[in-house]
């Protein structure tokens, strides 16, 4: 087959890349043949793919460092990549650009139980941290469902939560210092081993950035004692809005359970399938409900809530008799998303947070836009802090159903923002949810955000086109009005 100019250009154009990064790596930290570079060639949410231009591995941060400077001088993109567990879309690649992958920085530099905190590289994986530190009594308490995976690093940049994010918040709030390096290659370090860092609070505006303005390369977390007690409820309905409601009771009550979880009767049957579980599988929905604490403080709060639930409409209320039963409805709830897969040829996993009390309404919107759409909806969420992630269950194969499925989506998260929430609790906006942006925030919101972005990275190479739209684009979705047929800030569109 003969080569077109496009083709010599594009090959031209990686071998020139790959020369200059030859020049300070180490060989076998780059990757640019065709077969290396597909498995890089989407994240979590794998509806979209892309072949990375290049791919590299740096073991140190000098590295990391030289990848930045070469690429900011050969105005390159970089997208930075985790474990790839994102359901956003945010680590997919750039085709003209470098991927930066960070899974050789996995080691746990220095754990100090007396100041509760241990320093990590941003490739440790979440629940490895909480190993590391199990025999000084201690344990990280941000833990999403994909902790046995996902790595701190990723988690900074989406501001993961987990089923206990309800009492001990999400990651931005167990994390005392980040260090991160600039598109110039410039170190900066952000908060401190003190409970308040110097300066303004940039440690806040780094988490959930999505890998716009920095690429991490160490963080301090907090760790936690590990509790006198743990004790688990499970509630069982026979209508999701009475669960619903509970929920809001629940904490209406002046209880913070440090998880509060909701399954509806689809999710049910696919986890109890997977795991055997052992939950109840002829009920529409279960509320999972975790309380810890000392021991009399559990106890009497075992009673007030198994009180609140029975007066909320629960079936059954059930008390896990020992550990192995407390681990064992865990899990069933952690493999939510991999069992509802083994009943669909695939799944759009949605990520919109909503305010408590809204809860029964938002459940029958859906339920309603399920039948509209003829399309399955899986409901598994963090129902104590109202982050819903709704599984539209479609068949990619079939066409126009990933479209129709996207539309669903769409409508999900403008339902979200409708009753005071917000478009995403966790997963991030990366290329998902950038119509969804110009729904929730003004042109002059979205132009905050780039001057942000252009303070950090002024030439736009750090994950170029993800999280924030331009405006023109928000035009074109019409949510924005154009004055004249011009955008209000047209320097937004180089980004």
């Amino acid at each position: 087959m003969q080569m077109t100019t496009n083709d010599k250009a594009y090959r031209g154009e990686r071998q020139a890349l790959v020369s200059a990064l030859a020049a300070t790596l180490p060989a076998g930290s780059i990757l640019s043949a065709e077969e290396d570079l597909k498995p890089y060639e989407c994240d979590g949410l794998s509806a979209y793919r892309a072949t990375p231009f290049v791919v590299v591995l740096p073991e140190t941060v000098d590295e990391v460092q030289h990848v930045l400077r070469i690429c900011q001088r050969l105005d390159t993109p970089v997208v930075v990549r985790g474990a790839g567990t994102g359901l956003s879309g945010g680590a997919l690649p750039h085709e003209r650009g470098v991927l930066l992958s960070l899974a050789k920085f996995n080691r746990i530099l220095d754990i100090d139980p007396h100041n509760r905190c241990a320093r990590v590289e941003p490739g440790v994986r979440n629940l490895a941290i909480s190993e590391a530190v199990d025999n000084f009594g201690l344990y990280y308490a941000p833990d999403p469902s994909s902790q046995i995976a996902c790595t701190i690093g990723g988690n900074v940049a989406e501001n993961s939560g987990g089923v206990h994010c309800l009492k001990y918040g999400l990651t931005v709030h167990n994390v005392l210092q980040i260090k991160f390096l600039t598109m110039d290659g410039e170190l900066h370090t952000v908060g401190s081993k003190a409970l308040d860092g110097p300066g303004f609070d940039l440690l806040a505006l780094i988490h959930g950035s999505e890998g716009l303005l920095g690429v991490i390369i160490e963080v301090t977390v907090k760790l936690l004692p590990r509790p006198q007690r743990v004790q688990v409820m499970l509630a069982a309905y026979d209508d999701i809005e009475k669960a619903g409601a509970a929920v809001a009771d629940i904490i209406a009550a002046g209880i913070i359970p440090a998880g509060l979880e909701m399954m509806d009767k689809l999710a049910i049957q696919a986890a109890e399938d997977f795991v055997h579980a052992g939950y109840p599988v002829d009920a529409v929905a279960i509320l999972l409900c975790e309380l810890d604490g000392t021991d009399e403080e559990v106890s009497e709060h075992v009673l007030i809530v198994r009180k609140i639930l029975k007066q909320s409409g629960a079936t059954e209320v059930r008390t896990a008799k020992d550990e192995q039963e407390r681990a064992a409805l865990w899990k069933g709830r952690k493999v939510a998303f991999p069992a509802v897969g083994r009943i669909s040829p695939d799944y759009y996993c949605m990520d919109g947070t909503i305010p408590r009390k809204r809860l029964p309404e938002v459940l029958k919107s859906i339920a309603d836009m399920s039948r509209e759409y003829d399309l399955r909806v899986a409901n598994v969420f963090h129902a104590g802090d109202g982050n819903l992630h709704p599984l539209i269950l479609y068949d990619a194969n079939k066409p126009g159903e990933l479209e129709r499925t996207e539309e669903f989506g769409g409508k999900i998260l403008e339902l979200c923002v409708a009753v005071g929430g917000t478009i995403t609790g966790e997963h991030g906006v990366g290329i998902e949810k950038l119509d969804q942006m110009c729904t929730q925030f003004s042109a002059a919101e979205l132009e905050q955000l780039h001057a942000i972005k252009r303070a950090f990275d002024p030439a736009g190479l750090l994950n170029p086109g993800k999280a924030v739209p331009t405006l023109h684009r928000c035009a074109e979705f019409g949510a924005m009005h154009v004055h004249d047929g011009k955008l209000a800030f047209p320097e937004l569109e180089r980004f």
